[in-house]
């Protein structure tokens, strides 16, 4: 069978659990069938009604956490993108029957994000899994067993959550220091020279996604500037510290090195040492006012832009594996372009350009729709626009780093 042949819209009328589709603003876009014959509503009483109006918290009970619960699962999703199973939740219900009666139940719900072309959410799956007739089951006749089970049950959930939000804040802390930490081993931006730079850090918003990238400037002999970015695989604290020793070790390197090829190489055997440093990625460049060139080497790092009159140019023509990716120390590939005056040479990390689901080339041809766009504009004007451009409002899953540089 074709998927044209396929009538989803009844396949999810049909499905056995209870489903529902939300908007980015909890609003119901769409319930199955279980979904209203379980929670005792009609069709009129859900769709298009905002959720936490048709499910509240129940009054009578000070204790209700289910509504809260449940908001701050969606915000997650909306915010990563990935999918959340909560824990079990005691969210009880107002009878259909007799308003402001309420009904014991026990849910078990996961989130997850439908996104767009855009790597954003604009649906959320809200499924559940009502549990209060097998909790109750569990009890046999004996009442007193089945409280127990709830009790217990509930106590078990509550217990997970607490645990959840101590982790919370143990990842925030370490947030805090990871980003304090980078901010003193990356160069600040000042200006370099005489030459019109701009850089920008953008953390990521999850707290376990920060501090892997790093950029740097390096004012050479001979009208000579060396720009290089780079990112490492992991995250957080560790991720900052590896960050801190391969970026003064490139930096080191390029002013001693023959070129940028060189330098990565020489990088490259000092990351083996490393722990952590494994498959890092990083695209070290060399402009050269005196010649009017550009020469540059990338280990698996997303491709410079060159951003001349007429277009945008992805420096690719010397692209080679992460650090340490081979076994045996091979020599680097090095590659050289000409500029013009008034050119502008754009160095990024992938959290610029990458989205889930999206092909790499996708965020490459927005990013160069949008330096031709701006491609007049001051550096410091033209960081803003791009980073207002491409990434979302609320931040990324991934840290971002962007140097300009007007030649």
């Amino acid at each position: 069978m074709t998927d044209a042949a396929i009538d989803y819209a009844a396949v999810f009328q049909a499905m056995p659990g209870m489903v529902a589709l939300l908007t980015p603003q909890l609003v119901f876009a769409d319930t199955n069938e279980e979904f209203l014959r379980m929670a005792g509503r009609s069709r009129e009483q859900v769709v298009g009604r905002y959720l936490f109006d048709v499910f509240p918290d129940n009054p009578n009970d000070p204790h209700a956490d289910g509504m809260r619960n449940l908001a701050a699962s969606l915000r997650r999703v909306l915010e990563t993108g990935e999918r959340d199973a909560m824990a079990l939740q005691r969210y009880d219900v107002e009878s259909a029957e007799q308003s402001g009666e309420w009904e014991e139940r026990y849910w078990s719900p996961v989130n997850t994000a439908v996104l767009g072309p855009d790597g954003e959410a604009v649906l959320l799956v809200h499924r559940v899994e009502e549990v209060t007739e097998l909790i109750r089951a569990r009890g046999g006749s004996d009442g007193s067993r089945t409280r127990v089970l709830e009790a217990d049950l509930y106590a078990r959930a509550k217990e997970l959550q607490e645990v959840n939000e101590r982790l919370r804040q143990a990842h925030a802390r370490e947030r805090e220091v990871a980003l304090a930490l980078q901010q003193a081993l990356l160069p600040a931006p000042t200006p370099v020279g005489h030459h019109r730079v701009a850089v920008r850090y953008q953390p990521a918003v999850d707290a376990l996604n920060v501090c892997g990238d790093w950029y740097d400037l390096v004012d050479l002999p001979g009208e000579q500037l060396g720009v290089a970015v780079g990112d490492v695989v992991g995250h957080g604290l560790a991720a900052a510290c590896v960050m801190g020793q391969l970026r003064s070790a490139l930096s080191a390197a390029s002013r001693v090195a023959d070129g940028p090829a060189q330098a990565l190489e020489v990088l490259g055997l000092y990351a083996r040492s490393v722990a952590g440093a494994e498959t890092t990625t990083a695209v070290s460049t060399l402009i050269d006012w005196a010649s009017g060139s550009i020469t540059y080497s990338s280990a698996g790092h997303p491709p410079p832009a060159l951003v001349r009159a007429d277009e945008v140019e992805f420096l690719d023509a010397a692209t080679d594996p992460p650090l340490g990716a081979r076994p045996e120390h091979v020599r680097r590939p090095q590659a050289r372009t000409e500029f013009a005056d008034g050119d502008t040479l754009v160095l990024y990390t992938d959290g610029l350009i990458e989205r889930r689901g999206e092909d790499i080339d996708a965020g490459l041809a927005r990013l160069a729709g949008s330096l031709a766009d701006h491609r007049g504009a001051e550096p410091e004007a033209l960081a803003d626009a791009v980073l207002a451009e491409l990434l979302a409002p609320g931040g990324t899953t991934d840290d971002t780093a962007l140097v300009i540089v007007r030649l």
